[in-house]
């Protein structure tokens, strides 16, 4: 393979952020719980800019994706970039584009100053376990993921406004 190509993706590109999206849903046997759409892309990742995503490419052909965004460590003291999605399409895979992506966020937050690359993977996702520990990352074994979904922040805020 040459030297892979990439591209940040733009507002035009949310009916294919939204494809890549789903593909990875499907992988992960999620895609019931899929609820984004092209608008919902359009206005959190271009119009408010909370994430950002780049494509990798194949003759200009989109064949993989990356969506990320910053966080903070107070620990290190710095921003650090959180993968939130890397998807590369089954007939494309094993040819080194999900290693490109992943060198390339990573790639990103060292020009950006960041402290730490982060992101999770579902524990039966073995291919995914072995290619990340092949590449030197370390799993967080002694940290469990919490969530609040959009029902709970509700019912949160409203207990927590009834308590005032």
């Amino acid at each position: 393979m040459n030297k892979v190509k990439f591209r940040y993706a733009t507002e035009a590109d949310a009916a294919l952020i939204l494809k890549f999206i789903r593909g990875i849903a499907e992988y992960e046997n999620m895609l019931d719980e899929v609820i984004n759409t092209e608008e919902m892309i359009k206005e959190v990742v271009f119009g408010k800019g909370h994430a950002e995503v780049i494509f990798a490419l194949e003759d200009e052909k989109e064949v993989g994706f990356a969506l990320f965004f910053h966080n903070y460590s107070t620990f290190v003291g710095r921003a650090g970039i959180h993968l939130e999605d890397l998807f590369v399409w089954p007939e494309y895979r094993g040819k080194g584009y999900g290693k490109a992506l992943l060198t390339e966020v990573t790639r990103i937050a060292k020009e950006r100053g960041c402290g730490r690359v982060e992101w999770t993977c579902l524990d039966w996702n073995q291919p995914s376990i072995d290619f990340y520990l092949s590449k030197g990352a370390v799993p967080m074994d002694e940290w469990t993921i919490y969530r609040l979904t959009s029902d709970k922040i509700d019912e949160l805020v409203k207990r927590s406004e009834e308590d005032v």
